[in-house]
């Protein structure tokens, strides 16, 4: 038997948005009758949503959505003109996740292209040009331009993955010119951005994941002057220790260039072992309860680390969402650890944890008004039974009594026991349980 010893005297910072995501909800409240999940969606409580890869989303608007070039789509057209610009479909897809409850976190760039041709990730002609361009799409949602709004919409990236395929690649998927040609984009536009809106935060670039790409891209940057108000990139794994081993290395590469001031995001992770061999287990896995307890997993292992923001990807039509099912759009078993994390992240503050379990993760939280959580997953990913694993709870501080919520096969974090806050609780491999006070 292993110990859990949770100290709501020992306060340890604010709960973080770890349960952000890349996507957004289908048919809003006032959008026609049919299948959706923007109820379910609002009442998950997922705090940013990036809008990364949604031009991929029939339902959301395809390629008239979201991408530079989705919303500009005549490159020799006036940027200072508005009938330039086509943001309707646009303008309905932020204003859902805004009735959602959901901040955007806004990426200006090019969703991903697979095929033989490309189009939105080519090198723009004119950076300049593309600055300023982006400088109307903020002021657009930001300051009310060409019949806009004035939302708070605080970050916004630049690009996506610019260092996914090597300069000489025959098919360059994100980034279609070179490294030295993407140094330059992203300065003219850092530059620019910052200067207009000192008071938003720009970053990027959406690091693919090749850590030494990073470290130059930032020494250059510092060479340059450019401000870095985030730096955000990708991991896709099967081992939330990955994650955050990742998070520390790239905490220490911001550190050894000079922007250890700049947040960290993780803002594109999910469960991948191979992109090449039986890659059609990340999917199989991602809408199980496996990948449910993976999402937890992430989320709590992630929290006391130097991590400022993680985003799932995705919560949108498509084979990478174990959030809402591909076709009727009901919960799958990774929604309930969404609802899960965000009561923790609605109590407000981080609280002392102490459990060195191998697979065990737990995060606790309290309130101004005495009101506590604690959520704890229990993920593995061996190929043999594992055990199951009993905890020594020792709660100080907290409550005299817990509700238990359970997320299993068989249970989608409903109460299900009541404990105390000296009792034991026996966990299967891959579940999740949320204790409440009473």
């Amino acid at each position: 038997m292993s110990k859990i010893q949770i100290d709501f005297q020992k306060t340890v910072g604010p709960i973080k948005p770890m349960h952000a995501v890349n996507g957004g909800p289908t048919k809003a409240l006032k959008d026609r009758a049919g299948a959706g999940n923007f109820q379910q969606w609002a009442e998950a409580g997922i705090p940013y949503a990036r809008n990364h890869d949604v031009s991929y989303v029939g339902g959301f608007g395809g390629e008239h959505i979201v991408d530079v070039w989705s919303i500009f789509k005549d490159k020799n057209a006036d940027v200072n003109d508005p009938a330039s610009y086509d943001f309707a479909l646009t303008d309905h897809f932020l204003e859902n996740l805004q009735l959602a409850g959901t901040k955007v976190f806004y990426r200006l760039g090019n969703k991903i292209e697979h095929w033989v041709k490309k189009y939105g990730t080519l090198p723009p002609p004119d950076f300049q040009k593309w600055a300023e361009i982006c400088e109307h799409i903020i002021r657009h949602y930001t300051e009310g331009w060409a019949d806009g709004f004035c939302w708070d919409i605080e970050y916004w990236e630049i690009w996506n993955e610019p260092d996914l395929d090597p300069d000489d690649s025959p098919n360059k998927r994100t980034w279609g010119g070179t490294t030295a040609q993407f140094y330059d984009l992203y300065e003219i536009a850092a530059k620019h951005l910052k200067t207009c809106f000192p008071h938003l935060k720009i970053g990027g670039p959406a690091l693919a994941g090749h850590e030494d790409w990073a470290e130059d891209f930032l020494n250059e940057m510092k060479k340059r002057n450019v401000p870095i108000d985030f730096f955000s990139w990708h991991i896709y794994t099967v081992e939330p220790k990955e994650l955050t081993q990742r998070t520390e290395r790239i905490q220490k590469i911001l550190q050894r260039t000079g922007y250890e001031q700049a947040e960290n995001h993780c803002n594109e992770w999910n469960f991948v072992r191979s992109w090449e061999d039986n890659f059609i287990e990340a999917p199989q896995t991602i809408i199980s309860m496996k990948g449910a307890a993976f999402i937890a997993g992430c989320m709590l292992a992630s929290q006391p680390t130097c991590l400022d923001l993680l985003m799932y990807y995705y919560v949108q039509p498509g084979s990478f969402n174990g959030v809402f099912d591909y076709y009727t759009y009901r919960p799958l078993k990774g929604y309930y650890v969404f609802k899960m994390f965000n009561q923790l992240y609605r109590l407000g503050t981080s609280c002392q944890v102490t459990c060195n379990e191998d697979g065990i993760y737990a995060v606790a939280a309290k309130d101004q008004n005495g009101k506590s959580a604690v959520m704890v997953c229990y993920y593995t990913d061996e190929s043999e039974k594992p055990a199951k694993k009993t905890l020594s709870l020792e709660l100080l501080s907290g409550a005299a009594e817990y509700q238990l919520y359970l997320l299993d096969d068989q249970h989608s974090a409903e109460p299900t026991a009541t404990v105390s806050c000296t009792d034991t609780v026996t966990l299967q491999p891959n579940t999740v349980i949320l204790l409440e006070s009473k």
